[in-house]
């Protein structure tokens, strides 16, 4: 998205950002396709509460996936806008949208290196704790970013309140942004403590917040003047 002086969340660098974001895809393409011929043909590929390796996968699962996944998850929230019914919108906000995609694409480099890192180095590498440390991480982030995004359908908390209301919109943007960088920092603190007490403290965090957002969301929905009415599809006529 270009800079624009009008713009109330302009960004800077637009073209920059976007070459870091391929660059560090490529950057972990290529990380794969050096380490292919080098790695055993059993790679663990994912570990449970305590941290131990439960389950095992090939090469494909082992040094592509993540990768594969960033790829798609690129192209995916780079483009999503364009189809979005709510795209102009996206103006008010592109530098919270880039932080997002940067911020989640970011996550997914730091999870492929450390899942490298733990090849042939099971038992040395936290592995779980550095993956439920990063999630906390995440969910900071994710958090502030939350309280600057504007009604759209693709990005944020979309209940049919926050659709239908610009006030349960911002109001719920605003709580939701607040509960996920509580609940990021809680994990976070709590990563370094072995066994399921990290996860948790995030499964009960995210249901939590689950809850109170949807409420926040339908009570201001429901006193707001200027929602807008659900379309009655009984009463079209073919």
């Amino acid at each position: 998205m270009a800079q624009s002086k009008n713009r109330p969340d302009g960004v800077r660098h637009a073209g920059l950002w976007e070459a870091i974001q391929i660059g560090l895809l490529v950057a972990m393409l290529a990380a794969a396709v050096i380490r292919w011929g080098s790695v055993p043909d059993r790679l663990p590929v994912h570990w449970n509460a305590a941290g131990e390796v439960d389950g095992y996968g090939g090469r494909f699962e082992g040094l592509a996936l993540v990768p594969l996944i960033g790829v798609a998850l690129y192209l995916l929230l780079r483009y999503l806008p364009r189809i979005d019914p709510a795209r102009r919108n996206y103006d008010a906000f592109a530098g919270a949208y880039l932080l997002l995609r940067v911020t989640i694409l970011v996550y997914l480099v730091f999870i492929d290196v450390v899942i490298q890192l733990a090849i042939g180095r099971e038992e040395s590498v936290p592995v779980g704790r550095l993956i439920v440390g990063s999630v906390g991480a995440l969910f900071v982030v994710l958090g502030g970013v939350m309280t600057r995004l504007k009604p759209n359908w693709f990005a944020g908390i979309r209940t049919p309140w926050t659709l239908s209301s610009a006030e349960s919109w911002r109001v719920t943007h605003r709580v939701g942004g607040v509960l996920f960088a509580v609940v990021g920092a809680l994990t976070l603190v709590s990563a370094p403590f072995s066994g399921p007490v990290p996860i948790v403290v995030l499964l009960v965090g995210m249901v939590l917040t689950l809850v109170v957002v949807t409420v926040v969301s339908y009570r201001v929905w429901r006193d707001d003047p200027d929602k807008v009415p659900l379309t009655d599809l009984r009463s079209r006529r073919d």
